[in-house]
């Protein structure tokens, strides 16, 4: 089938690629030249683990076109995704400046039916708002008579895992009023299960909606587990304990229960402020997601009071280790992590850092510049001589370091671990003063 894909952010070119790697036609598009000249090349704007393997192969065979054209990407195509931002606004809501506009030049473009998928994570009524764009500029064309249908299919992907996520995925979700556009979707879809039908259809509101309240609940989990790991350090109990008590619950389960630093991203913070916005804008009121986006916030402040209670308020003169700067592992993503919050918190007070993270320095270095950071390319480089280690980050590789080796070099064998990677008494015996969340030392 044929496919142009509108946007090559992380959204847009994990779909089109792994739409060609199934055997479709794919057009990829973009305004910017730089980057679509670079994807020709081979060079990716992201880093997602396998994808630049994809897009390399299905570039070279034929079945995956990079342009800047959008009359030329969307000619042939029956499909057309809009896979652009979506950030939030001063009120936390979408702002949808960047889909209408693309829905504005797909109606100055297209003469024959097409179907309009809005892949990009929108507010409930924008599927109505592309149909009026795109429809305006057809009429404005004397082409009022051309058929084509909006379709909400929002994506359901975790950065570092978005190729198995877009290939199996659990669910398929289809917003679409119109049986043949259903049943269209359907077979564009169908490669990618074989033994369960994963596509559920429903009207377009709802479809809006799913992926507002998927990212909800899980942040909510998150902020749950933080709030409870408070407690735990207050009352001398165990949120791990605590965890494995309650995700032994069938109807509970074990994912998104562990206590840390908070969620940070590109979807989590902006989702749970969208779907705040959104609620205001239809006159409820969401106390429960503005108490999960106030736990998250909250939890890097305490973390930040944590290692001052312990370091001193005036840190200045003392130098931080620090391991990952991404908001999680398997990806550079620093948007809204909480490295960021944290060395925030702690270079106000005098402190400098000696930083590591094996993807992300460079996006990193873009936002934290270069005041009191120094930033290696080794993750035991950054240890010499420092006064303590913040773990930021949960990388495999920094499940099981050289304890010995981590002890040699630092100035002081202290770690603030902000993702509870370690076992309290085993560091204690190791000769650690040890840092964590919602876990006392015994």
């Amino acid at each position: 089938m044929k496919v142009a894909v509108i946007g090559t952010g992380y959204v847009g070119l994990v779909t089109g690629t792994c739409f060609a790697d199934m055997g479709n036609d794919v057009w990829c598009i973009d305004i910017d030249r730089d980057k679509i000249e670079n994807l020709k090349k081979g060079i990716m704007p992201i880093y997602e683990p396998g994808l630049e393997e994809l897009v390399r192969r299905n570039y070279r065979e034929g079945r995956l076109r990079f342009t800047t054209d959008l009359k030329e990407g969307i000619e042939k195509a029956l499909f057309i995704f809009i896979a652009v931002g979506t950030p939030p606004g001063e009120d936390g809501s979408a702002d949808l400046q960047h889909v209408l506009n693309v829905a504005s030049e797909i109606g100055k473009n297209i003469d024959n039916y097409k179907i309009i998928v809005n892949k990009s994570t929108v507010p409930v009524g924008t599927a109505e708002r592309v149909k009026q764009e795109i429809q305006k500029e057809l009429d404005a064309r004397g082409l009022n008579e051309v058929e084509f249908d909006v379709v909400s299919n929002p994506e359901f992907l975790k950065e570092g895992d978005a190729i198995k996520d877009f290939m199996r995925p659990d669910r398929i979700i289809i917003g679409t009023d119109n049986v043949r556009t259903a049943e269209l979707m359907n077979e564009l879809y169908s490669s990618f299960y074989r033994k369960d039908d994963k596509v559920i259809a429903m009207d377009i509101p709802s479809a809006e909606l799913t992926k507002y309240a998927a990212n909800a609940m899980l942040a909510t989990r998150i902020s749950f587990m933080n709030e409870l790991s408070v407690l735990c350090e207050a009352a001398g109990a165990d949120i791990q304990n605590v965890r494995r008590g309650i995700g032994s619950d069938s109807r509970i389960g074990k994912d998104f229960l562990y206590a840390g630093i908070g969620y940070g991203g590109s979807c989590f913070p902006k989702d749970v402020k969208a779907l705040i916005q959104t609620a205001r804008e239809h006159g409820s009121e969401s106390k429960i997601l503005q108490s999960v986006e106030d736990v998250n916030k909250q939890q890097r402040i305490l973390f930040v009071k944590k290692v001052v209670k312990h370091m001193g308020e005036d840190l200045e003169g003392r130098v931080f280790a620090v391991w990952g700067l991404a908001f999680k592992p398997n990806t550079d993503d620093i948007r809204e992590a909480p490295s960021i919050d944290i060395i925030n918190g702690l270079r106000e007070r005098g402190a400098s850092f000696k930083a590591y993270d094996p993807i992300a320095i460079e996006t990193a270095k873009e936002v934290l510049g270069d005041e009191r950071i120094e930033y290696e390319m080794q993750y035991y480089d950054v240890l010499k001589d420092a006064d303590a280690l913040l773990l930021l980050t949960e990388w495999h590789h920094f499940r099981k370091p050289d304890f010995e080796k981590i002890k040699m070099l630092m100035k002081t064998p202290i770690i603030f671990d902000g993702r509870n990677q370690y076992e309290p008494a085993k560091m204690k015996e190791k000769g650690f003063t040890y840092f964590c969340v919602g876990r006392v030392q015994k």
